[in-house]
């Protein structure tokens, strides 16, 4: 796959992450559920049609990888927002968190597709 592709495409995942956060817990709310839970099976579904409409991997291979970089990405963009590197703008690191997410979700995807391309 082109590098102009890519960054299209990693894009385009950026920009879907970021729009369903905000709806993603208000689901949470709704059901009221521990938001975490929410924006992790939220995300892991984003990151499954990803893998399966433009990766087109092995199914396997797929949701592991969305299970994985959705686990991953959470994580670190929990332990991110917890830095409080902006707490001039973002008292609590919550905006730094819904932040983090989506790079460290892309960052996880190229390196998982580079991986497999070196495998080939």
């Amino acid at each position: 796959m082109k590098p102009q592709i890519r960054v299209l495409l990693y894009s385009l995942l950026f920009f879907t992450y970021s729009l369903s956060t905000s709806l993603l817990l208000l689901l949470g709310e709704k059901l009221k559920d521990h938001k975490f839970i929410t924006l992790g099976c939220g995300f892991f579904l984003i990151n499954l049609a990803f893998s399966f409409l433009v990766l087109k991997w092995t199914y396997l291979l797929n949701i592991v990888c969305s299970i994985v970089i959705a686990v991953l990405a959470l994580f670190l963009a929990l332990r991110f927002g917890d830095l409080h590197l902006f707490s001039q703008y973002d008292a609590y690191g919550v905006k730094t968190a819904l932040i983090a997410y989506p790079v460290f979700s892309i960052l996880f995807w190229e390196i998982a597709y580079q991986i497999k391309a070196r495998k080939k």
